[in-house]
Order: C-alpha cells, then sequence, then structure tokens
C-alpha cells in the first residue's frame, strides 16, 4: 500500500511533495530580531531534510512581543529584507516551501534563552514591560504584565497585519498565525489569563474577538490564494481554561474565514497545567477537530516513528503531521521514515551516493 505520509498534499496554491511538516522552533540566536549566520545553518540543514515544508520559528510582530532579546523579528522594513536575503540563499539549494510563524508573546515575552533558565528578565538583564490582554502573570512570583488598553490592542492589530505585508514580500510561501503555547492572541482566549471587563473578555465569543480580527486583517493584505493557517493550543490542560470545546467553536469561524491549516498542539498557558506526556498525545485533539472542518489539520506532539506519522494518516486523525525536536536530533528523519516505508524523498545530488545498499529508489531522480 502507498505511504500517506510520502504523497502530495495541497495548501491553497502551495503544492507539498509529502505530508511531512517541519514545525516552528525557536532558536534563540538572533540579534536585535535579525537572523544571524546560525539561522542560515540551521535552516539549510533542516531544507535538505525532504520535509513537504519548513516553518520558521516564531517570529515577533513587534519589539515587546518578542519571547526572548534573541528571537527573530519582522516589526520592521529593514527585518524583512534580512529575512527575504535568507530565503534567497536557502532556495539557491532547496526547493522546499517556506512557511513563516508570526507571533506575540504578550505576558511570556522578556525572559532568558531557555539554556538560561528561561526566567523573566527585569530591565537591568535586557528586559521590558511585558503585556496582556490582563495584568495577571504567568508565574505567580513574576513581575505583573501591562493591560493592553483597547488602543494598544489596534496598534496590536496593525503589528500583525503589517508583518503578513513583510512576510509576503519577503518571500515566504505561507504564514502560520501563533495562537498557542500560552503566547498572545492564546491569552486572550484563554478565561485564566483573560479577565477583561470590555469586548475582548468574558464570554466565548468576546475572547476569540482578537485572534479572528488579526486573521482577518493579516488575510486582507495577503493574495487570495495565499495559505494563511494558524497554530492553536487545543486545551490549557488546567481546570477553568481554555478546552477543547472553545477549540472545536474556533476552528467552524476560522474555517468560514477560509483558513489554510489549523497546527494543533496544547498547553503553555497555565503554570498548573498537567500533561501526560506519552507518543502522540496530542493527536486525539487533532482527530476532533478534524472531525468538524474541511481544514487540513496538523498534527504533533511526541511523533517520533515513521509508522505511527503514517498510521494516524492511514486511521484519518489528521491530514499532516508535524515534526521538531526529532528533526533537531536527526536532521535527515524524512529520509529513514521514506527508506522504512519504501516511498522516495527530494534530496540534494550531493548526497545521493549516501542511499544504503539495501535500499532501492530512495532518492527521487537519482
Amino acid at each position: 500500500m502507498q505511504s500517506q505520509l510520502f504523497t502530495p498534499f495541497q495548501l491553497g496554491k502551495l503544492t507539498l511533495p509529502n505530508r511531512i511538516i517541519i514545525a516552528p522552533m525557536c532558536q534563540y540566536s538572533a540579534q536585535d530580531g535579525f537572523p544571524s549566520d546560525w539561522h542560515l545553518m540551521h535552516l539549510g540543514a533542516m531544507s535538505h531534510s525532504g520535509a513537504g515544508l519548513l516553518i520558521l520559528e516564531a517570529t515577533a510582530v513587534e519589539a515587546r512581543g518578542r519571547i526572548s532579546p534573541l528571537d527573530l523579528g519582522i516589526w520592521s522594513d529593514p527585518h524583512a529584507e534580512s529575512l527575504k536575503n535568507l530565503v534567497t540563499r536557502l532556495r539557491q539549494y532547496s526547493a522546499m516551501p517556506l512557511a513563516i510563524q508570526l507571533a506575540h508573546a504578550g505576558r511570556k515575552a522578556s525572559s532568558a534563552a531557555p539554556w538560561n533558565g528561561g526566567q523573566l528578565l527585569n530591565a537591568g538583564q535586557g528586559g521590558w514591560q511585558t503585556v496582556a490582554p490582563s495584568a495577571i502573570p504567568h508565574y505567580a512570583h513574576d513581575a505583573a504584565p501591562h493591560a493592553l488598553t483597547l488602543d494598544d490592542i489596534q496598534e496590536v492589530r496593525q503589528a500583525f497585519t503589517d508583518a503578513a505585508r513583510r512576510a509576503v514580500e519577503a518571500g515566504f510561501d505561507s504564514i502560520e498565525l501563533h495562537a498557542a503555547h500560552g503566547y498572545l492572541l492564546h491569552q486572550f482566549m484563554s478565561p485564566l489569563s483573560n479577565q477583561r471587563a470590555d469586548q475582548y473578555g468574558g464570554s466565548l465569543e468576546n475572547r476569540l474577538r482578537l485572534t479572528l480580527e488579526i486573521f482577518d486583517d493579516m488575510k486582507r493584505v495577503v493574495p487570495a490564494d495565499y495559505p494563511l493557517g494558524i497554530r492553536i493550543s487545543a486545551s490549557d490542560w488546567a481546570d477553568g481554561g481554555w478546552d477543547l470545546e472553545g477549540s472545536l467553536i474556533l476552528t467552524k469561524e476560522l474555517e468560514k474565514r477560509g483558513c489554510a491549516f489549523i497546527h494543533v498542539s496544547s498547553g503553555g498557558l497555565s503554570a498548573q497545567q498537567k500533561i501526560p506526556l506519552e507518543p502522540g498525545y496530542q493527536v486525539p485533539f487533532a482527530k476532533a477537530i478534524k472531525a468538524v472542518t474541511s481544514m487540513p489539520v496538523i498534527a504533533v506532539g511526541l511523533i517520533t516513528e515513521a509508522k505511527q506519522a503514517e498510521q494516524i494518516l492511514q486511521e484519518q486523525e489528521a491530514d499532516l503531521i508535524g515534526v521538531a525536536r526529532v528533526m533537531l536530533y536527526n536532521p535527515h528523519w524524512p529520509w529513514h521514515a521514506a527508506a522504512e516505508l519504501g516511498a522516495g524523498i527530494h534530496a540534494p545530488r550531493q548526497y545521493w551516493r549516501s542511499q544504503p545498499r539495501e535500499v532501492k529508489d530512495l532518492f527521487i531522480g537519482m
């Protein structure tokens, strides 16, 4: 039987050679928001993996929206020009489609890199005042974020709109709006972090408002058939928090608006979360969302084995498979998956001689 993981897939006007998605992975290696040589090295390796789509790490639409001082940014035209140069250099040697994740960290911004502890930084440590829907810190011992005013919210909307325009101009094939992992848009959607009393708080409709407004704003400035998708956390894994029921309603609203795909993750908002980490632990969320939408669904989360990924697709629990940390451990994971599943995959000609003797017709065009 033909492997589903290695069949082509259509995202709007974009044709993916297979259903492997390299999910965004923060590298904490930018300089004032600009990509460094590390990004060229890292993304160059990923772009030779044969995956169907490579999504760049969370890229801040505002300087204050960076997770850390070392995050990528796209809040100015010079940032976009630098990213355009990066895209051009990657495409010299790889035809892999490239997407970018546009993000705002909200109250989880101004943090140290993970290898430096990941804690909130104060001004003396290079940090800044964070913002959120309400003045509720992520951890009780953190400084409280500034609660966004209505005027502030309009500025955030404009920042996402400008970032989407710049991403298209920089040459990215697709955009993923980051509304997951406890960052700003997720903060607005969860009642644990949003205790506003205006049109952006209270009811589910109000808590969804900003995410949907920003999606609509971005949709208006990208080409009509441009694949604009979203990443969400389907659950806070915490009592009284954002949950699957809300995610299903959000999914239906996004489908009405022409969302190109939904990337289904979970958690990241509450220090009280209780997550049962096990292989494929987030796949049930993807399955439930796929049952209510015709939008392509990306499943992600401890999917590390080729047969595991294939089974998810064969059982129609998702349409695409997101892989991340396993790609850092094994940047040629898609090659090994193709060999195991008896499929072909694209690879640079310079690497064709690496095909094992026991594997036939692994590299397409060889």
